[in-house]
C-alpha cells in the first residue's frame, strides 16, 4: 500500500507546477517578442534580443523556440485562437449575409488595429504583418475553417447566393488580409472605412459570380 501512496501522491502536483512553469516561460518569451518586433522590426531582431528581456537563459529559450520565425509563428497563431471566438460570435447574431460579413470584417478590422496598438505601433515600413487565417498552421487553419463553416451556414439558410464556397472563403480572408494591411501603414486607422470598403466589394462582386449546386460539407 505504501508504493501504492507512493506512486498516487506527489507527481500530479508536480507535474502540475511544472507545466506552469513552462506556460509562463513560453508567456514571457512571447511577450518580450512583442516588445522587441516592436522596437526593433523583424528583421533587425534577434534571438537574444528577446532573451535579454526575459528572466532565461538561451537554453531555456531553444526548448520553446528553434529561431525568432517560430516565436512569430506563435504570436499569429495565439491571435488566431483569439480571434475564432469573435468571429463565432458574429455569425450567430447575424440575420443575413450582409450583417455576417459586416460584423466579421468589422471585428477583424478592430481586432488587428489593437494588436497593432499593444505591440507593432513602431514596425518600421515593409516588416511583416502578423496575419491570422493565412497560412497552414494549426491555429489559422482553424479560423480558416471557422470561416467557411460560417459562409457556408449563411448559404445553406437561403442568406447569400450559392457559390463555391472554398473560393468565397478565400477570397474574402484575402480582401479583409491585404485591406488591413494597408490600413495598419495609414498614419490614421480606419476601421469603418475599411470595413465600409470590404464589404461593398465582396457583395458587388457576389452577384456576378456563377452559381453552384454543389453542397460541400
Amino acid at each position: 500500500m505504501a508504493d501504492d501512496a507512493n506512486l498516487l501522491s506527489p507527481l500530479p502536483a508536480g507535474a502540475g507546477r511544472r507545466e506552469q512553469t513552462k506556460t509562463a516561460n513560453r508567456e514571457s518569451i512571447l511577450e518580450a517578442a512583442r516588445e522587441v518586433f516592436a522596437e526593433m522590426g523583424f528583421e533587425a531582431a534577434t534571438v537574444r534580443d528577446i532573451i535579454r528581456r526575459t528572466s532565461l537563459s538561451v537554453g531555456a529559450f531553444y526548448n520553446y523556440f528553434r529561431s525568432k520565425e517560430e516565436v512569430f509563428q506563435a504570436l499569429a497563431d495565439d491571435g488566431a485562437e483569439r480571434f475564432r471566438p469573435i468571429l463565432r460570435a458574429e455569425y450567430e447574431k447575424a440575420q443575413d449575409f450582409e450583417s455576417f460579413v459586416r460584423g466579421a470584417l468589422f471585428a477583424y478590422f478592430s481586432f488587428m488595429a489593437d494588436e497593432h496598438e499593444s505591440w507593432q505601433l513602431r514596425r518600421p515600413p515593409g516588416e511583416p504583418m502578423v496575419r491570422i487565417a493565412h497560412s497552414d498552421s494549426p491555429a489559422r487553419v482553424a479560423v480558416f475553417e471557422e470561416v467557411r463553416t460560417a459562409l457556408g451556414g449563411v448559404i445553406e439558410r437561403g442568406l447569400a447566393p450559392p457559390v463555391d464556397l472554398d473560393l468565397l472563403t478565400v477570397a474574402c480572408i484575402g480582401i479583409a488580409q491585404n485591406v488591413c494591411e494597408l490600413m495598419l501603414e495609414q498614419r490614421r486607422i480606419d476601421v469603418e472605412t475599411a470595413t465600409d470598403f470590404s464589404l461593398r466589394l465582396i457583395l458587388g462582386g457576389l452577384p456576378a459570380l456563377p452559381r453552384t449546386d454543389q453542397r460541400r460539407p
